[in-house]
């Protein structure tokens, strides 16, 4: 009875978010047929179950957790916890990408995980349902920070004089009320890696280099083949604009098209013109623009319409990324990309060029009759059924010149006391790590640095033990030994397998006395070595290195 009261409640939830969001209408009344149905099963219940339903939630048995004073033991929805070996991958992602970040020249900066509820509303577009606000505290009204481009702009805001210019990374933590994905990497709480550039610079010049970044990222991390789709929000606005889309639908038009990635043409005409009241001859019109795809070619052919060569914003984004595919060819990037018009990347705060990266697994599966299956929610829950979405988009970013401005305050003119263009690329670290994860197998992926372990034989004293580790960490090399007076041989050697320790230090009562102490290649497992091969004590440090560089 408590399960069946328990799914009643989530279908209501699920029900009343759906209607909410305002979502298909089919999509709504399949879930509302669901609800019903459990309604009717529990209205079928024995008499003594309806009273026992009727009076409450049943009391807990003795033996339930918590009337034991225990704690359900489950993560909070759309966040996990990750093992040692996962923390392991997790770190060396983080350290790939902040290698190429600071190879061209970046400073790292840290922001609070919350801000004013003012500073993110109205920035993010249809997307601003996603943040999570948090309670009054104190008189401020705050929010969990929602990506790291926000709040870099407040901070440039308020430091602008210090820092005009600057190439800044950041990595840290953001939160979204999203519906998770978790083996997509589509979490709640996750990772951005964010690498911008801010500065009044010459036109196209930093926008290049972050691509550049972007693909030094990609390449490094070994993801596979992928493709940075590119596109202008000036050609775009451009194309709505020769189209009759009014200007105060632009931006929801632009997230409309910005499904095309998921949903095939048809439903996102359908949610253009029914959903959000766009005349279905201006839709028609931006179909014929925002399917179209390619390289440099594809420049010739927009600059030779006759309906966007009337459109000087449109001019204005050809004319930038003319000279972006230029800059783009020097850098050796090129190849990487797609002109792709149905980008439009939802967030309001994008002026210029925006680009995303996918892979080829980043698409949702594709059904029999060969369109992409469409996302839904497991049933009787408000979850995403994980089957039916894909990775979706590895990386993006993006121009955004007048977000710094907006929080400058104006001039007795109107106009922001500070500008600061900006130019960035934000990595998605969950949906990296996902991937990365289905290609490695777990037993092999080693979750500590140790690289040797000292091993004591016949009951030799854990001070010597002590000693021996205490020279080879003066001397840098990351070392343990076993946390027993007399620890057991074979457990010593079966700590050197588990954690994949390249190399054992073996000490016996002889080798002290003597001043020696043996060294074994733990990969090897051949007879060459036996026990292991012996040196003096003064030589051990300088013999461990040299093997060590060899790794």
């Amino acid at each position: 009875m408590e399960e069946l009261d328990r799914r009643i409640t989530e279908q209501g939830d699920l029900v009343r978010s759906l209607k909410s969001s305002k979502a298909d209408k089919d999509k709504i009344a399949a879930e509302v047929a669901t609800l019903k149905a459990l309604k009717a099963e529990r209205e079928a219940l024995a008499p003594s179950d309806k009273a026992a339903a009727a009076s409450g939630p049943s009391t807990p048995k003795p033996d339930d957790k918590k009337a034991k004073g225990g704690f359900t033991l489950k993560n909070a929805k759309g966040t996990k916890d990750y093992t040692p070996q996962e923390m392991a991958v997790r770190e060396k992602i983080f350290a790939t990408i902040i290698k190429v970040f600071k190879k061209h020249g970046g400073i790292t900066i840290d922001t609070p995980v919350f801000e004013l509820k003012e500073i993110l509303s109205g920035k993010y577009g249809e997307d601003s349902k996603l943040i999570y606000d948090l309670e009054d505290q104190g008189g401020e009204k705050c929010s969990l920070r929602y990506d790291l481009t926000v709040p870099f702009a407040r901070f440039l805001a308020m430091n602008g004089k210090e820092y005009q210019n600057i190439k800044r990374y950041h990595i840290a933590k953001v939160y979204r009320r999203d519906q998770p994905a978790m083996t997509k990497g589509r979490m709640r709480e996750f990772y951005q890696c964010d690498f911008d550039i801010a500065g009044t610079y010459d036109p196209m010049i930093p926008d290049s280099e972050c691509l550049r970044v972007l693909t030094e990222c990609l390449t490094a991390l070994d993801l596979g083949d992928f493709t940075i789709k590119i596109n202008h929000r000036k050609i775009l606005d451009g194309i709505f604009e020769v189209c009759g889309v009014p200007t105060d639908k632009t931006r929801t038009i632009s997230s409309a098209v910005d499904k095309l990635d998921k949903l095939p043409w048809e439903e996102v005409r359908k949610e253009m013109t029914e959903e959000k009241g766009l005349d279905p001859k201006a839709a028609d019109l931006i179909g014929e623009y925002v399917r179209l795809k390619g390289g440099e070619e594809l420049l010739e052919r927009l600059y030779s319409d006759a309906k966007l060569s009337n459109s000087p914003r449109a001019v204005e984004g050809l004319d930038d990324m003319k000279l972006l595919f230029k800059y783009l060819n020097v850098l050796n990037v090129t190849r990487y990309t797609s002109f792709d018009l149905s980008l439009a990347r939802g967030l309001d705060y994008y002026t210029g060029l925006i680009y995303e990266a996918v892979l080829e697994g980043s698409a949702p599966p594709t059904l029999a009759n060969g369109e992409k299956a469409r996302a839904t929610m497991k049933k009787g829950t408000d979850e995403l059924d994980e089957s039916t979405v894909g990775v979706g988009s590895i990386a993006a970013g993006g121009r955004y010149d007048n977000l710094v401005g907006m929080f400058s305050g104006t001039n007795k003119k109107g106009q922001p006391n500070l500008v600061i263009p900006c130019v960035g690329i934000s990595i998605g670290v969950e949906r990296v790590f996902s991937i990365l994860m289905q290609k490695q197998k777990r037993d092999e992926i080693k979750s500590n640095e140790v690289e040797v372990y000292v091993v004591g034989l016949g009951g030799v004293e854990v001070e010597e033990r002590m000693k021996i580790c205490t020279e080879l960490w003066d001397a840098g090399i990351k070392a343990e030994f076993a946390y027993k007076l007399k620890p057991r041989t074979q457990n010593q050697w079966d700590v050197c397998d588990r954690d994949m320790i390249p190399f054992a230090v073996i000490v016996g009562g002889d080798e002290i006395s003597k001043g020696l102490v043996k060294i074994k290649d733990m990969r090897t497992k051949d007879e060459s070595q036996k026990g292991g091969l012996e040196y003096p004590r003064t030589e051990m440090i300088s013999e461990l290195k040299k093997r060590l560089a060899e790794l």
